[in-house]
């Protein structure tokens, strides 16, 4: 939501005036300067929308204040070219109206375009947030990273490097819609404010690594555009990719990583394929080269990869782990009830490559359980256990 600035207001007077944390509106309103607001300027106050209703017979801006329990001068604010002694039945006056509900639905099929109508909703409300695009998929698609927080902490996660584990975009986009929601209503996230977090930790998010893989999942083979073919083939001309793993090249992206790539590449598929096919060399792929370039240009304090399934992570590489990743695992599994496990008879893996090259600490953990894709069923279920991870994450 946007306001006109009028003659000595202050970023301060908005933030007592909407009660929002004065950080999140000078995050809000970068490109403004924060001494010295001119007059005709557009602020904008982020958790709330713009809601037009109109004025009834008799009513007056006091009415609707007090009917709506609005500070007054929030309504002369937003409505500055209404004169408040003349109102006429049938106008309509601006009213602020406050997020409280989430924009994510997260239990429904969450595709790429999905994703990206959220992701820009996201940014319309809660302009604090900064977007980016980290690089391009095989089909051309621009793959988004969310950063929010101002603090040193540098943290990172994302989601669906596998196509058929793409449940994990919507439980991460849903929390990060919880955070928003928790940080523009101050209040607290299973008892805990996000608010001394958003201060000492930058967050970095991409909710999506494997575009075009999760679109040819739900969507099937027409997903593949010009290479409709080539996946129809690699599938053994089955119509039905719900079990597919792999980018559009055929290529298992968390199989990429210059982490004991030449033992997966012997023991793997030795062609492209729905799964399991390492490529032909170390960040052969667009998607895996994007995220290895965003790692290498951030002092990441930690990483998370979430996949699914079976209701463990995975912590450890080659004893290259940092002391404190025991920890960490430790209240990881306290919060979210998974089972942690150090080693596994596995390489090439993204956290296996950020503990093999910076030795801290990275996580790849499995949400839900039973079978791939994860049903959606399970939606609720998985979300609240991994809700744990995601605010130990802040705290750890």
């Amino acid at each position: 939501m946007k306001v006109t600035v009028r003659e000595s207001d202050t970023f301060f007077y908005y933030s007592q005036l909407f009660d929002i944390p004065l950080a999140l509106i000078l995050a809000s309103n970068r490109e403004l300067d924060a001494e010295q607001l001119q007059p005709e300027q557009q602020v904008s106050i982020p958790g709330y929308v713009k809601h037009a209703v109109k004025i009834g017979p008799g009513d007056s801006l006091w009415r609707i204040a007090t009917q709506r329990q609005l500070p007054l001068d929030a309504l002369l604010l937003m409505n500055p070219k209404l004169d408040p002694y003349h109102l006429n039945a049938g106008d309509s006056v601006s009213i602020p109206i406050r997020m409280t509900k989430s924009i994510i639905k997260g239990n429904q099929a969450y595709d790429y375009q999905t994703m990206i109508k959220d992701i820009n909703r996201l940014s319309a409300v809660y302009p604090f947030i900064r977007q980016q695009t980290v690089g391009q998929s095989v089909l051309g698609k621009k793959i988004p990273e969310i950063q929010i927080g101002q603090g040193q902490k540098q943290l990172h996660i994302n989601g669906a490097f596998h196509a058929r584990e793409w449940i994990t975009t919507p439980v991460i986009m849903t929390f990060l819609n919880d955070y928003l929601l928790s940080l523009t209503n101050r209040r607290t996230l299973r008892g805990l404010s996000m608010a001394p977090f958003y201060e000492t930790t930058t967050l970095s998010i991409v909710p999506m690594v494997n575009v075009d893989g999760v679109d040819l999942v739900i969507h099937g083979a027409d997903a593949a555009e010009e290479r409709k073919a080539d996946v129809l083939k690699m599938n053994g001309g089955q119509s039905d990719f719900s079990q597919w793993k792999a980018n559009i090249h055929g290529v298992d992206l968390n199989d990429q990583f210059p982490a004991g790539w030449d033992i997966e590449q012997q023991r793997r598929e030795q062609s492209p394929g729905p799964a399991d096919y390492p490529g032909a060399h170390p960040l052969s792929e667009p998607e895996a080269k994007a995220i290895a370039e965003l790692t290498k240009q951030r002092d990441f304090e930690r990483v998370i990869a979430f996949h699914t399934q079976g209701e463990e992570f995975y912590w450890g590489f080659e004893k290259k782990e940092p002391p404190e990743a025991e920890n960490i695992a430790t209240e990881f599994a306290r919060v979210s009830g998974y089972k942690p496990i150090q080693y596994v008879d596995s390489y090439a893996g993204y956290k296996d490559w950020f503990i093999n090259e910076w030795r801290k600490p990275g996580f790849t953990v499995e949400l839900g359980r039973e079978k791939n894709p994860v049903p959606l069923s399970q939606f609720a279920e998985i979300y609240q256990k991994a809700l744990g991870i995601f605010l130990a994450n802040f705290y750890m």
